[in-house]
């Protein structure tokens, strides 16, 4: 954290460390995009020649992608000009099955670059940057809930909900608000073929991605709709769920209180509501030992909060916290509220609520 880093160090030396770090993120980003770890996780000491061959890439690139990887800790060199990377590394930053791939996490800075321009002009003029200058951010978001979420939902996050299982093996009407590219709801149509799955968003891009995707797996019982939930609170279709889920999709909502009270409009009585969002506080100096703080800020000043902003909105950004999150949910009529986190999740709270009669 920049706060104990600064008096341990000096200010100049963790500027050094800091500056580096993020140069280190970009070259991950490009590894992880381009294939490189994965490829290079398969050989034992190799030279850029080779490693560029078998990436299909071009070797000068190849060549100085690793001079960034190696002088940053990431990849070894040997004496003879021979690289590695070593297999302690390795499971952090390849798609091999079973690892835990934190190189998705490193294309946020990147994409997040794309718009520093036009997140200036906002500190200007105010404002927000609608979704459209973001091409590529429901593709990150979807990697990243496809492993703190997707991979995580049967065993972590639907257990959270009491008697879930038997209910979707049953048959029940699911909606996810904010779907993106739908990856959880596919997940749940595959598994429970008796329930009906629906999804939203105000993404055409994600929107038309999920479809298509939906449709080679052949999911008869899920589909998608391009919606914006401004007004859900009077739009929503009332009491037609049995389970409603938002996974990271409250918070840069133009009106968040109203996409909460439809949530509680939709749902039958007794149903309920299953939210996941970002795990902090409502007061920067309660977030200062937060693990991802500087990161999840950062999001939320040029993604989060700006796209809110962009639709005339509240512009909440990612860290709203537990405390303002329990303030909405109260107001749109939420009087059971429980809050959980899973063991394998820092980043995230889970709250659970069910819609009184």
């Amino acid at each position: 954290m920049p706060q104990t880093a600064s008096k341990e160090t000096g200010f100049d030396e963790w500027f050094v460390t800091a500056i580096n770090s993020g140069a280190l993120m970009l070259m991950i980003s490009i590894g992880h995009r381009s294939g490189l770890f994965d490829v290079l996780a398969d050989l034992e000491w190799t030279d850029s020649r080779v490693l560029a061959e078998k990436a299909g890439l071009n070797e000068r690139y190849v060549r100085e992608w690793l001079g960034a990887m190696t002088t940053g800790g990431v990849t070894e060199v040997n004496e003879t000009g021979e690289y590695r990377l070593p297999p302690q590394h390795a499971q952090f930053l390849t798609r091999k099955e079973g690892g835990e791939n934190l190189a998705a996490f490193a294309q946020y800075i990147a994409v997040l670059g794309n718009v520093e321009d036009d997140i200036l002009e906002c500190f200007y003029n105010g404002g927000g940057v609608p979704y459209e200058k973001y091409p590529r951010f429901h593709e990150v978001m979807a990697e990243d809930s496809g492993m703190t979420v997707v991979d995580a939902l049967e065993d972590h996050i639907l257990p959270l909900v009491p008697d879930i299982f038997t209910k979707l093996a049953d048959g029940i009407r699911v909606l996810d608000l904010g779907c993106g590219r739908g990856k959880a709801l596919m997940k749940m149509a595959a598994e429970f073929p008796n329930s009906d799955f629906h999804g939203m968003d105000i993404s055409e891009k994600a929107i038309q991605w999920a479809r298509e995707e939906a449709a080679q797996r052949k999911l008869d019982n899920l589909s998608f709709e391009i919606r914006d939930a401004s007004l859900f609170d009077r739009t929503a279709e009332p009491g037609v769920y049995d389970f409603v889920t938002t996974f990271d999709a409250v918070h840069d909502q133009a009106d968040p209180l109203a996409v909460l009270k439809g949530i509680r409009r939709t749902l039958k009585p007794g149903a309920v509501y299953l939210m996941q969002d970002i795990h902090s506080t409502s007061h920067v100096s309660s977030d200062l030992d937060h693990p991802l703080g500087p990161l999840l800020y950062t999001i939320s000043c040029m993604h989060c909060m700006s796209v809110s902003l962009a639709q005339g909105g509240a512009g909440l950004g990612a860290m709203w916290g537990r405390e303002k999150a329990r303030e909405l949910l109260t107001k749109a009529g939420f009087d059971d509220i429980s809050i959980h986190r899973l063991d394998h999740d820092i980043q995230n709270d889970y709250y659970i609520m069910t819609k009184s009669a």
